[in-house]
C-alpha cells in the first residue's frame, strides 16, 4: 500500500480515538518513510494520548529538530520531558523555544508555570500576563491551571492580567 494511504488511514484512525489501528498502519511503512514529518506527527500523536512520555519524547525531539518553526513541536517536547525527566529540564526546553519563537503564548504560559512550580511568582505572574495579552484565550486556563494554584493563592488576578 502507498504511504499516502497508510498515512491517509493512520489519521482516520487517530481522529475516531482508534489508536491500535493508527498505530499498525505507521507500524506497517518501511524506511525512510517512517522517518517523514506527517508519519512522525501521527505517531507522536498516538504517544501523547496513551501518555507514553518516554517514548514520546524522542520523536517530539525529532520533530523540532526537522520543523523548528512549528512552535507546538517545541511545547510537546517540553510537555513529554516534563513528565519523563524533571520539570527543569523541560524548563530549558522552552527557553531555547523562546529565542526562536518570542511571541507565542503556549511557550510564555508554560513558562509561567513551570516559574509557579519553582516558587518564582513574579516570574510567573509575568509570564502569564504575556500569555494573555497575547493570546485572551488564555485567560480561561490561567483560572484553572493546577501548576498556577499557588500564583492565585497569592493573589493574582488572570482577569487584570
Amino acid at each position: 500500500m502507498k504511504t499516502v494511504w497508510r498515512l491517509s488511514h493512520a489519521r482516520g484512525f487517530l481522529t475516531l480515538g482508534l489508536y491500535d489501528e493508527a498505530e499498525r498502519e505507521l507500524d506497517a511503512l518501511s524506511p525512510p518513510d517512517t522517518d517523514l514529518p506527517e508519519a512522525l506527527a501521527l505517531r507522536a500523536s498516538i504517544l501523547q494520548h496513551r501518555q507514553h512520555w518516554l517514548l514520546l519524547k524522542p520523536i517530539a525531539a525529532e520533530l523540532v529538530r526537522i520543523q523548528p518553526e512549528e512552535a507546538g513541536w517545541w511545547v510537546m517536547w517540553a510537555y513529554a520531558t516534563r513528565r519523563a525527566d524533571s520539570l527543569l529540564a523541560a524548563e530549558a526546553i522552552l527557553r531555547e523555544a523562546e529565542i526562536v519563537h518570542p511571541e507565542e503564548a503556549t511557550i510564555q504560559f508554560n513558562l509561567g508555570c513551570y516559574a509557579c512550580q519553582l516558587g518564582d511568582l513574579s516570574e510567573a505572574g509575568r509570564r502569564v500576563r504575556c500569555a494573555i495579552a497575547s493570546d485572551p484565550s488564555f485567560l480561561e486556563l490561567a483560572r484553572s491551571d493546577s501548576d498556577l494554584a499557588p500564583l492565585r493563592e497569592s493573589g493574582f488576578d488572570p482577569s487584570r492580567a
